[in-house]
């Protein structure tokens, strides 16, 4: 339902998200801080693998898919708020802002993605360790990697699909940088349907990758009571890097995507905080968190590699 008539030519947007924000050039610094180690260690992990050739294993090639995303993630929206807060640079160009706001929720759905298979991969490993290598190989793995990246497009396809055709009556967008909800709320139309629509996929993403998941997990948990107790400690610690990481992401997805969805209330700086974590968080957790848990790759082996190559 048209709200005004009054369309505008738009050209670039305007990002008043931190309009408010106390000490913006600090907030930006600490992101920037954050963003720069996100984008080393997830590179690290991806240089690692790809050199030592006996990494070249399903898990540890999910794990580079990790990488990938993560790196995806974070760098669709941190350099424009490192931009807005650091510089005062508050505009971004209409296609720009188009191509961030796809690469961001390609980002957010691979996330899923990547997390669900990970924990399928854990599940066949604990269940048939003998036969694990021929049902899983590398290059099924990578098959997979690259179906689950084309559906993720195909999700994701339905967002610009949808905003593009309409007209535009203001240019300046509330949130930090250019997400869907931020582009729908600049058009001259009622968003209540467009948002109950991506709600709707967004739920059924959600419930369908946390349920598989956790089913993932409860197979798990049942193999570890027919394992020894050496054999349970190993599986341990391996499921705890994964779960570490999986509630990184989903927590607070779950919580400004899900719970403001049935009535709880956020205030702008609540929302701006908690999407400036889920994007961050997990893109900075994850790297460090199979550096140090995972005995193949360790940080101290990865600074010989740098050396060696430099």
């Amino acid at each position: 339902m048209l709200l005004q008539n009054a369309s505008i030519t738009v050209t670039e947007f305007i990002i008043g998200g931190f309009d408010e924000t106390k000490r913006p050039v600090l907030v930006g610094v600490v992101i920037l801080v954050i963003y720069v180690l996100a984008l080393v260690a997830n590179m690290a992990n991806i240089v690692f693998i790809i050199y030592d050739n006996r990494l070249r294993k399903p898990m540890y090639l999910l794990i580079c898919n990790l990488a990938v995303v993560d790196i995806l993630y974070t760098s669709s929206a941190s350099p424009t708020m490192i931009g807005t807060l650091v510089s005062g640079i508050k505009t971004i160009s209409y296609v720009p802002c188009y191509i961030q706001m796809f690469a961001f929720h390609l980002g957010g759905v691979m996330e899923m993605f990547a997390l669900s298979v990970m924990a399928f991969d854990r599940l066949v490993a604990i269940s048939f360790p003998f036969q694990y290598h021929s049902y899983l190989t590398n290059a099924r793995t990578l098959v997979l990697a690259c179906a689950l990246w084309i559906l993720a497009c195909c999700f994701v396809a339905i967002l610009p699909a949808t905003v593009i055709p309409l007209p535009h009556c203001h240019l300046i967008l509330k949130y930090t940088f250019c997400d869907y909800p931020a582009i729908m709320r600049t058009t001259c139309v009622d968003p209540s349907y467009y948002f109950g629509m991506v709600t709707i996929i967004l739920f059924f993403l959600l419930f369908f990758t946390f349920t598989f998941i956790c089913l993932s997990y409860l197979g798990i948990i049942y193999f570890l009571k027919l394992s020894s107790n050496n054999e349970r400690k190993k599986i341990g610690s391996t499921c705890l890097s994964h779960l570490i990481v999986v509630s990184c992401y989903y927590l607070p997805i779950f919580v400004t995507s899900v719970l403001t969805r049935i009535g709880v209330v956020l205030t702008l700086e609540e929302r701006h905080a908690l999407m400036i974590g889920t994007i961050l968080g997990p893109s900075l957790v994850n790297p460090f968190v199979y550096c140090l848990r995972t005995k193949e790759i360790k940080f101290q082996k990865t600074c010989s590699v740098f050396k060696q190559l430099i």
